[in-house]
Order: structure tokens, then sequence, then C-alpha cells
């Protein structure tokens, strides 16, 4: 069975990126949210199909996040090179187009391994989204399998309810009553 990270501090971690412009890189650490809300997500690699769908939306939704303090921060075993010549593919050949966000590059394997979702045998990551409070501690996880997409909505409303300080119902949504 898996440690049980939720409730914990989330594991460090530093990565060089390549950032939403497509045309720099950078560097990025657990410690560089201090004070924002992050979602951390992890897809399996660069050049697929089902990723760019996820990508690209979270970029759209990234005004959104903002508006709840919160920063996004794409991750897979890529390289940040990879990264970068995915940001510049076009968008009818399968590319993403500039995002609004970083995409880090875990080529160790680390983080993917500390957050749980890395496949080993096939040196990919699963489809693994985090949010990470402002303190650091780790506050909400869910890993789906690499066939299935995940839903910028569902994470906005999660996000909405964690931010809200108190019991949320199932199917909260903002606006709704804490118990």
């Amino acid at each position: 069975m898996a440690e049980r990270l939720v409730g914990k501090q989330a594991p460090d971690f530093t990565l060089e990126t390549a950032l939403g412009n497509g045309i720099d890189f950078g560097k990025a650490s657990l410690s560089d949210y201090k004070g924002k809300w992050l979602v951390l997500f992890f897809y399996p690699l660069d050049f697929t199909f089902v990723c760019p769908t996820e990508i690209t939306a979270l970029s759209s939704a990234a005004g959104e996040f903002s508006k709840l303090n919160t920063e996004v921060l794409g991750v897979s075993t890529d390289s940040k090179h990879s990264h970068k010549a995915w940001m510049n593919t076009p968008i009818n050949d399968g590319g993403l187009g500039k995002l609004n966000f970083p995409l880090g590059a875990d080529l160790t394997q680390s983080v993917a391994r500390s957050y749980g979702v890395l496949i080993e045998e096939e040196g990919i990551a699963l489809r693994g989204l985090f949010i990470i409070s402002p303190e650091g501690e780790l506050k909400y996880a869910v890993v789906n399998h690499n066939d299935i997409g995940r839903s910028v909505e569902e994470t906005l409303r999660v996000l909405q309810a964690l931010q809200s300080g108190g019991l949320c119902a199932m199917n909260w949504k903002p606006g709704d009553k804490n118990l």
C-alpha cells in the first residue's frame, strides 16, 4: 500500500522548468509557492494525446486559479527541452502552444516517486493531481489511470472547498454553507 501523503507536509522538490512562454527556462521548488496554494499535476509524457487536453484546459483556467491565490505546475519525466519543443509545436500538429504556467522536468523520476505516481517499469508518471496549502501541507490527492483525463472544474471546486475553511458536504459548491 502506498504511503499516505494527504494531511502531511508535501514532499519537497526542485525541478528545472520550461516556462510557459515557450522560450525561457527556470527552476521551481516547493518553497517558491509558500504563501500560495499550488496545484501540482503529473502527466505521463510530452507529445501524447490526452495530456494536451488537460494541460491546455488548466492553462485556460489560470485566471480562475490566480483569483484563488493558486499557482499551477505541471510535471512529467521528460526534459525541459522536450517541454519547450512541445510548447513550440503548433496545436494542430499535437503541440501545446504557450501556457500560463511552467512545466517541470523530472528526469531523475524522484519527484514522481516521492508523490507516489511513478510507474517504475515505464519511467513515467500516472495522472496525479495534488493541492498543496500555502503552508506546504498536502490537502488533496487524486490519481487517475493514464487513459482518463482530469476535470478542471472539479479541481477548482475542491480548491474552493479547501479554502472555505469548514466541513463541506458531498457535491459542495461555492456559495453553499459548510456543515
